[in-house]
């Protein structure tokens, strides 16, 4: 469907907002000094909203050494300190949620609807959440283990954390990276996307605003190229978190690799959906057809891959396929718009690609092509479902990143489950089942770091999000994402208070 509403003229006033730059470092923005400019494209007209200096190699430099000569003063500060200053942030970041939003939905496409409901508020929580965390960064308890020792562990802040984030969800994935890394006392450059900086500046300014230290927070906005590589590759970076695909995935982890730096890795998915034949069909259809779409299926925990059991098989293609021809297309900023454009048209035009060449070996149920008329200088690109592919071909195996779902059959729950974990991927999955034995064993045995069961697509900021395989290895959000930002020490005194100890005898003399 098209038009769905009037839009509204109010977009974010981009170009005004961000003149002095989409650098921030040390706790003001920047030009940046690379000699290159770069747009951000509103991707539902193809209108230029923002021209912007791209950062270069000294700007990475600038930003590293305001995270260090930053990192003393905010790493001894007492938790509680960091807490508070972390929730003033949230409530900056709740004040000025309408902002976040549209300018989320400039520069990404996204439907107000989703960035005010989903984005936002949720960004907003999981600052809160880290205000709130940032008092348990607990050790072990001590503990004579030895007999004659008594033992702990502490947790550090590791340092200067040197954080990439992609387009698909700019400022969440600016929140992700930041706040757990801050939270226990480390700071931060982020690169975010140069397509999308705009909500991650404005994330970096809310949190100086809230009373958060010059330099904690900095960010960088150049090429991956050249900002990204300089930034992983830098000596005084101490870790390194990338989101993004499993190709590039791999190219950080050769750079970070050559310094011995921490590394953590969120890569791609190509989530399956396993529908067995004693599912709701109504519910199923609908999670599929929202977990496949959502930020027009921008999304590297959407569902992509859906099998049904065969009983069930038939009428799911066919309610499903109808229901994705009810979900209006339209300007992200109209009330009644549905699905927006992707984020490029270099976009629309890959998943475009990946569509037609399927055309070869399965069939196309619906959608397939972008919208004409008044959409068509957008990157719009219809909801599309597909029927008949193999299991080892291109649009089973590889991440489309649009809004396409493939629906395969299948018999047993054990070819179910197979079918499920054959791929490189294994970020997230969902099951959707009447039977809690079923459903228990898809959750033990589909190998991804998060199976829904019922349900696909919500996260929570209390519960870990990483992945299995080809879509890398560490976590965010939640407690666990301190493993990720945190070292382990291990202090050990001795409670003898006797000089010439029983083990010295192994070195030197006898007992």
């Amino acid at each position: 469907m098209h038009n769905p509403g009037t839009a509204t003229p109010e977009r974010f006033p981009a170009q005004d907002r961000f003149a002095a730059g989409a650098q921030f470092i040390a706790g003001r923005p920047a030009q940046g000094t690379s000699g290159r400019t770069h747009a951000v494209v509103d991707p539902a007209t193809g209108a230029e909203v923002y021209t912007y200096e791209l950062a270069g190699t000294d700007d990475v430099d600038a930003a590293v050494a305001a995270a260090r000569a930053a990192f003393p003063g905010w790493a001894a500060a007492t938790p509680g300190e960091r807490s508070d200053a972390l929730h003033r942030f949230a409530a900056v970041l709740a004040d000025r949620a309408e902002d976040l939003a549209r300018a989320e939905s400039l520069q990404c496409g996204k439907p107000l609807k989703l960035t005010r409901e989903f984005d936002v508020p949720g960004t907003v929580d999981n600052t809160a959440f880290f205000a709130g965390a940032a008092r348990h960064l607990q050790g072990q308890s001590a503990g004579e283990y030895s007999g004659d020792h008594t033992s702990y562990v502490r947790r550090e802040p590791i340092g200067v954390v040197g954080s990439i984030a992609p387009w698909n969800y700019p400022l969440q994935m600016a929140a992700w990276k930041i706040l757990p890394a801050i939270a226990a006392g480390n700071t931060i450059v982020l690169k975010p996307a140069e397509l999308t900086p705009l909500t991650s500046l404005l994330f970096a300014q809310a949190a100086t605003d809230a009373g958060i230290p010059d330099g904690v927070i900095n960010i960088v906005t150049g090429t991956g190229k050249e900002a990204g590589e300089h930034l992983v590759g830098h000596p005084d970076v101490a870790m390194t978190s990338f989101t993004g695909s499993t190709a590039v995935g791999k190219r950080v982890a050769e750079i970070a690799t050559a310094t011995v730096k921490r590394l953590h890795l969120e890569l791609g998915g190509k989530a399956p959906f396993v529908v067995f034949d004693d599912a709701d069909l109504e519910a199923a259809v609908h999670g599929a057809v929202a977990g496949s779409l959502i930020n027009t299926g921008q999304d590297c925990t959407a569902a992509t891959r859906a099998y049904v059991q065969r009983p069930l098989y038939e009428a799911f293609v066919e309610r499903t396929a109808a229901l994705m021809e009810t979900v209006r297309l339209g300007d992200p900023f109209a009330p009644g718009t549905d699905l927006g454009p992707l984020i490029s048209h270099a976009q629309r035009d890959r998943v475009a690609a990946f569509v037609d060449r399927a055309r070869a070996y399965a069939r196309v149920v619906t959608g397939g092509e972008a919208p004409r008329g008044e959409l068509k200088d957008g990157a719009y690109y219809r909801p599309t479902l597909i029927a008949g592919a193999a299991q080892d071909s291109e649009i089973v195996q590889s991440e489309i990143f649009g809004p396409v779902l493939v629906v395969l059959p299948f018999d047993s729950d054990d070819e179910g489950i197979r079918l499920a974990n054959d791929t490189p991927y294994g970020l997230a999955a969902s099951a959707w089942s009447s039977n809690v034995y079923r459903a228990h064993r898809a959750t033990r045995e589909i190998k991804a770091g998060c199976v829904w069961v019922n349900d696909h697509i919500p996260i929570i900021s209390e519960m870990p999000h990483g992945g299995y395989k080809a879509s890398g290895f560490g976590k965010d959000m939640s407690a666990y994402s301190f493993e990720e930002y945190t070292q382990v020490k291990h202090v050990m005194f001795d409670n003898t208070a006797v000089a010439r100890k029983d083990w010295h005898r192994t070195v030197f003399g006898d007992r």
